[in-house]
């Protein structure tokens, strides 16, 4: 009797080999990802090429050129405010959801929705209305939009002749304006159909204009001859 309760199929015997070596397979499973090669961790990303020159290039011959020896005097580039004025969002909400969407593609990153101050009978506009959006960029995403801004966007402007070398405010802050902003090849011309226009404000440390408009050449921007 005890033979035969060995041999029958789904006895106790056989559920207990059954365990024995799934427990085998588990502890091979196991050995065979510890041998494994641990994973590599990612390389970071290069340092924007705007940021690279200003320290080797730009910031040397500022130097030079303004007889300083002390390098935190020198002028930098400390933050690019991008602004987008929607005024037919008044009628239509869906002006400022376009904007806003563009201006986060071509920023990367997400704007913050301005708001009216007062109201204006003239314009139809009451106070707390959303009328446009507005990107400051720091850091690295600075450094790499100035980059795409020099050398992608103003070449696509067209009848482009140079920026103006007198837009400064006196304090070293440049403004410029784009009518078109498709000028950036990363939006859509298909989706973003409807004309809109930014402005563009470079903020920086140069206590006079002649210093902030050195430091812009030095980056790259065609100011044109004064």
């Amino acid at each position: 009797m005890a033979d035969k309760e060995k041999k029958q199929p789904g006895g106790k015997g056989d559920q207990a080999d059954k365990k024995a070596k799934a427990a085998k397979s588990d502890k091979g499973k196991g050995k065979g990802k510890g041998k494994g090669k641990p994973e590599e961790p990612a390389e970071p990303a290069p340092p924007p090429r705007l940021m690279v020159r200003y320290h080797e290039e730009i910031l040397p011959g500022l130097l030079k050129s303004l007889g300083r020896t002390n390098v935190n005097s020198m002028p930098k580039l400390t933050k690019i405010v991008v602004n987008m004025g929607v005024g037919s969002a008044i009628n239509d909400k869906k002006h400022l959801e376009e904007a806003v969407e563009a201006m986060s593609i071509i920023t990367g990153q997400k704007p913050v929705v301005t708001i009216a101050r007062k109201s204006i009978a003239g314009f139809h506009l009451r106070e707390g209305n959303a009328i446009g959006c507005k990107v400051t960029l720091r850091g690295k995403r600075m450094y790499e939009f100035l980059d795409r801004l020099i050398s992608i966007a103003l070449p696509r402007v067209r009848d482009f002749r140079g920026l103006n070398p007198k837009a400064l405010d006196g304090r070293g802050n440049y403004s410029l304006g784009l009518t078109e902003q498709l000028v950036f090849p990363e939006l859509n011309p298909d989706k973003f159909t409807r004309p809109q226009g930014m402005n563009i404000t470079l903020c920086t440390t140069a206590e006079t204009d002649d210093e902030a408009r050195e430091l812009l050449r030095g980056f790259g921007m065609p100011l044109r001859a004064a």
